[in-house]
C-alpha cells in the first residue's frame, strides 16, 4: 500500500488499491518521495479547483500550469514506481521539475510573451524545446510508444514536408516558428485538447474519485446484483449494468474494468462463464461508459468545445446510442447464456436493489444535481464544480450528522447544509468554500470524524493521479492538431475522402471506421477521436452528414477500437483479473460488440437515431413517429445480428436460419429503397422458421 493512504480510507474504499493509470503501477511510491508525490497530487487538484472556481488566471497560464503539473507528477511517479536506483529516481524527478518550470515560465513571462510574439528570445526557444521534448517522453512513458511515434511523424512532417512530392509538400517552416507554434500558441500543446483537460475533464475525474471514495461503486454493484442477478446469465448481466452505472461518473474504460471487474469477473467465472468471455463482457461494458450520459468520457467535453455546442447537445445525441450499446451487450449475454444453459443466481441470495438505494440515497444527490445543472444550461465546469462540492459536503457531513442524537435534529442539520449549498447560486463560490472549511474544522474537532478528512484528501490525490493519462494524451495530441493547422495537410485527406464519397458514402464511412480501428490499435480513445475527427469530420460534413453525427460516428468507433487487438487496453486490463490472455478476451469483446457496429452507420443514414433533424417520415408523420420507427428497426437489426453471431435464440439456430438473420440485419442497415421492407420480411421469415422448428423439436 502507498505510504500516504490511511488504513481507514482503504477500509472504507476496498477498491482504492485497484485504481491504476495506464503505464504505472498503483500507488504513489514508498517513503519520503512517495509522500511528496502524494501531496503534489493533492496540490495539483487544489490548484485546478481554485482555477475553476475563481477563474482569475488567463487561460494560457492555466493550460501551461496544467501541463507543468502533469509533467512533474508524471515523471515523479515514474521515478517512484519504475526507477530501480536512487540515481534514476532523482533523474526522473529532475525532469519533472524541469517540466514544471515550463509552466511557471509561461506564468511569469505571460505578458512579455504576448508582446514578443513572432520574435522569441533564446530563452523562449530553450524553454519551448524542453516542453516539447518532455511532453513526448512523458507520453511515451505513460501511454506507450504508438502515440508518441504517431505524434513524432506529424512533427517531422513540419520540419521536412517541404521535401516531399505533391500533394504532401508544404512551404517549409523555420525552427523558431515551429517551436512558437507548438510550445507557446494555442494551436499546439496548449491547444483545445489541453484546455478541455484543464477546464472540464480534471473536475469530472476528481468528481468520480470522490464518489467512488464515498461508496458509489458499492451502491452500483448492490443495485445491479439485486436487479438483474437472477435473470439468465445473471452475473454477466450484473457486470453490464454495474459498468453502465459506473460509466455515468467515471468515463474511463480501463478504470471501470479494474474497479468493477474485481467483483464481477470472478462472479461470472464462478457461475460457469469461461474466463475469456467473462473478461470480454467486463471490457466491452466498461468501454461503453465513455458514451454513457451524463458525464460520458473526456471525448464528450472535447467534442462540445470543438463543435462549439452546449455539452447538453452532445449528451442528447449520445443517449440513444448509449442505451443501444448496452442493450447489445445485455442481448449477447442473454443469448450466450441460453446457448450454454447458464442460469441466474439464486434470488434468495441477492440483495434488494431498492433497499440499497433507500439506504444510500444521499449518494445519488450529487449525481442528480449534476444532471440537472447540465441540462438546465449551465456550463460543464460550473456543473462539475457544484457536483464536486455537494459530494464533499456529503462525505464531511455524514459522520457529523451521525453524532446528532434525535432524528429531527439530524434533518435540521441536513436542511441547513442544503440551503447553504443552494445559496451558492446567489452568493458565489466564497460561501461554498466557507461551508466546506467549516465542515473540515468540525470533523477535525472530534476523533471519530477525523478519518473523513483523510477520505477527502485521498480523493483529491487519486483524482489527480487518474487524470494523468488523459492529460498527457491531450498534451501530445496537440502536436498532431498543431501540425494540421500549421501545414494544412488535413485538406488533402479531406479532399480524398470527398472524392471517394461522391460515388459511395458507405465506402467513405467504412474507411473512416477502419482509420479509427487502426489508430485504436496503438492509441487511446481521446487522441484517436481528435485525429480522426479533425481529418474525417469536415469531409463527412461536405458529404451531407450532420457535423455532430459525424463526430459521434468517430467517437463510437474510437471506443470500439479500444477493444480490438493487438493492443486493446481494456481487454489486457481485464486479463490478470480473469486469468486469461488479453488477446482471447479481445476476440470475445469484438464478438460481444459485433452487433453494435451497425449503430453508427444507421445513425448516419437516419440522424434521428441521435435525436437530430428528421427526414421524410418526420415530414409525413411527425418527428416522434420517425424516432420510434428508426429505433424499432435498429433494435430489430442488432437483435438479428446478435442471433447470427451467437447461433442461438429460442434454441440453437441452423446455418440457414443464421444466414436469414444476418441478411435481415444487413437489409435493415442499408437505408435504401425497399431495404427496410426486405429486412422486415427476412426477420419474419427467420422467426417463423425458427419458432416452427423449435416447437417441432420439443
Amino acid at each position: 500500500m502507498s505510504a500516504p493512504l490511511t488504513d481507514e480510507a482503504t477500509r472504507l474504499d476496498p477498491h482504492a488499491e485497484a485504481e491504476v493509470s495506464e503505464g504505472l503501477p498503483p500507488g504513489f511510491g514508498e517513503g519520503l518521495m512517495g509522500r511528496v508525490a502524494f501531496w503534489l497530487a493533492v496540490a495539483f487538484s487544489l490548484f485546478q479547483l481554485w482555477a475553476a472556481g475563481y477563474g482569475t488566471l488567463p487561460s494560457q497560464v492555466v493550460r501551461a500550469m496544467h501541463v507543468g503539473f502533469l509533467l512533474l507528477l508524471g515523471f515523479g511517479l515514474i521515478g517512484n514506481l519504475l526507477a530501480r536506483t536512487r540515481t534514476t529516481q532523482a533523474l526522473f524527478w529532475a525532469l519533472g521539475l524541469l517540466g514544471f518550470s515550463t509552466g511557471v515560465y509561461n506564468w511569469v513571462e505571460y505578458n512579455d510573451l504576448i508582446r514578443r510574439t513572432g520574435f522569441l528570445t533564446q530563452m523562449d526557444l530553450v524553454m519551448g524545446t524542453i516542453l516539447v521534448v518532455l511532453v513526448f517522453e512523458g507520453a511515451r512513458r505513460l501511454m506507450g510508444w504508438p502515440l508518441a511515434v504517431i505524434a513524432a511523424i506529424f512533427l517531422a512532417y513540419c520540419f521536412f514536408g517541404q521535401h516531399l512530392p505533391p500533394p504532401f509538400i508544404h512551404r517549409g517552416y523555420g525552427y523558431d516558428q515551429i517551436v512558437e507554434h507548438f510550445a507557446f500558441g494555442t494551436e499546439g500543446i496548449y491547444g483545445s485538447p489541453i484546455y478541455v483537460s484543464s477546464a472540464y475533464i480534471f473536475i469530472f475525474v476528481v468528481f468520480a474519485a470522490f464518489l467512488e471514495r464515498a461508496g458509489m461503486l458499492n451502491l452500483f454493484n448492490d443495485f445491479a446484483l439485486g436487479l438483474v442477478g437472477g435473470v439468465r446469465g445473471g452475473p454477466a448481466q450484473v457486470a453490464t449494468l454495474s459498468s453502465a452505472l459506473m460509466g455515468t461518473i467515471s468515463g474511463s474504460g480501463v478504470a471501470n474494468v479494474v474497479a468493477s471487474g474485481q467483483f464481477t469477473i470472478p462472479m461470472m467465472k464462478k457461475s460457469g462463464f469461461k474466463a475469456a468471455f467473462a473478461g470480454g463482457v467486463e471490457a466491452t461494458a466498461s468501454m461503453g461508459g465513455q458514451i454513457m450520459p451524463p458525464v460520458m468520457g473526456a471525448v464528450a467535453f472535447i467534442m462540445a468545445e470543438t463543435l462549439n455546442v452546449p455539452y447538453a447537445s452532445v449528451v442528447k445525441a449520445a443517449i440513444v446510442p448509449a442505451v443501444l450499446y448496452f442493450g447489445v451487450v445485455f442481448w449477447m449475454v442473454w443469448l450466450q447464456a441460453g446457448r450454454d444453459n447458464l442460469r441466474g443466481l439464486p434470488k434468495d441470495s441477492l440483495p434488494n436493489p431498492w433497499h440499497a438505494v433507500r439506504s444510500q440515497w444521499p449518494l445519488v444527490l450529487p449525481l442528480a444535481a449534476l444532471v440537472y445543472l447540465l441540462f438546465a444550461g449551465y456550463t460543464p465546469i460550473f456543473a462539475g464544480t457544484m457536483g464536486l462540492a455537494l459530494v464533499t459536503v456529503l462525505i464531511l457531513g455524514t459522520p457529523l450528522a451521525a453524532m446528532i442524537g434525535p432524528q429531527a435534529f439530524r434533518m435540521v442539520f441536513w436542511v441547513a447544509l442544503g440551503l447553504a449549498c443552494a445559496a451558492f447560486l446567489k452568493f458565489g463560490i466564497n460561501l461554498l468554500v466557507i461551508v466546506i472549511a467549516t465542515l473540515i474544522l468540525a470533523c477535525a474537532l472530534f476523533q471519530g470524524t477525523r478519518p473523513t478528512i483523510g477520505i477527502v484528501r485521498d480523493a483529491l490525490a487519486q483524482g489527480a493521479r487518474n487524470a494523468l493519462p488523459v492529460g498527457m494524451a491531450c498534451a501530445i495530441v496537440g502536436v498532431v492538431i498543431g501540425t494540421l493547422t500549421l501545414t494544412g495537410i488535413a485538406s488533402t485527406f479531406i479532399g480524398a475522402i470527398i472524392a471517394i464519397g461522391e460515388n459511395n458514402l458507405f465506402l467513405s464511412l467504412f474507411l473512416t471506421m477502419l482509420t479509427c480501428l487502426v489508430l485504436g490499435m496503438g492509441i487511446p480513445t481521446i487522441p484517436n477521436y481528435i485525429i480522426t475527427s479533425s481529418l474525417a469530420g469536415p469531409a463527412l460534413l461536405e458529404l451531407g452528414v450532420p457535423l455532430l453525427v459525424s463526430h459521434m460516428f468517430v467517437f463510437y468507433f474510437g471506443i470500439m477500437a479500444d477493444l480490438t487487438p493487438p493492443v486493446a487496453l481494456a481487454c489486457f486490463a481485464a486479463g490478470p483479473i480473469a486469468k486469461a490472455p488479453g488477446l482471447k478476451i479481445s476476440l470475445q469483446a469484438i464478438r460481444l460488440a459485433a452487433a453494435g457496429f451497425i449503430i453508427p452507420f444507421m445513425a448516419v443514414y437516419t440522424p434521428s437515431l441521435m435525436l437530430q433533424d428528421g427526414g421524410a417520415i418526420a415530414e409525413a408523420w411527425g418527428y416522434p413517429v420517425e424516432v420510434a420507427y428508426v429505433l424499432l428497426k435498429t433494435v430489430l437489426g442488432i437483435g438479428l445480428w446478435g442471433i447470427a453471431v451467437v447461433g442461438f435464440f429460442l434454441n440453437r439456430t441452423t446455418i440457414p436460419e443464421r444466414l436469414l438473420a444476418m441478411a435481415g440485419g444487413v437489409s435493415l442497415i442499408l437505408a435504401m429503397p425497399l431495404s427496410d421492407q426486405i429486412g422486415f420480411g427476412l426477420a419474419a421469415a427467420f422467426l417463423a422458421a425458427h419458432v416452427l422448428r423449435t416447437r417441432k423439436a420439443r
